[in-house]
């Protein structure tokens, strides 16, 4: 998370979509820390197939936010990939649809490893742009 990105401080979306957001979270951090990466691809492939509809753009937003405000009473590190990842697995357990995006964020000068959640045809979820900043996707499910 780069300094211009701050945590929400208030709690965002619906009850369902807290308590999917927790259950994602929990999901997510499991997945990566304790399976191998391909067996993360497998689960959220098989989530793509779960959540048939996008989410409304609006709820996308409530959604990642929910995730992220759930992140921070989590005791453990998280960054971009846990809290996207947690995004799509949440949206998954409300049979609705986010696309998992890894990549890089460019942003004057560095470039920066990144993953995001998007909504097919609307980009980036949650994400803090800026003129000149952009994302370039390697790998979407």
């Amino acid at each position: 998370m780069t300094l211009v990105q701050a945590r929400p401080t208030v709690a965002a979306g619906t009850v369902t979509e807290r308590c999917a957001a927790r259950l994602g979270l929990l999901l997510a951090v499991l997945l990566l820390r304790l399976l191998p990466f391909r067996h993360t691809l497998r689960v959220v492939r098989l989530a793509r197939r779960l959540g048939r509809r996008p989410l409304p753009p609006d709820r996308a937003e409530d959604l990642v936010t929910a995730v992220r405000h759930t992140g921070r009473h989590w005791p453990l590190r998280l960054a971009c990939l846990e809290t996207s990842l947690a995004s799509v697995l949440a949206a998954a357990l409300l049979r609705r649809h986010l696309a998992w995006c890894l990549g890089a964020r460019f942003v004057p000068p560095p470039v920066e490893y990144h993953a995001w959640a998007a909504l097919p045809g609307h980009g980036p979820v949650g994400e803090y742009t800026v003129a000149g900043w952009h994302h370039h996707t390697a790998l979407t499910i």
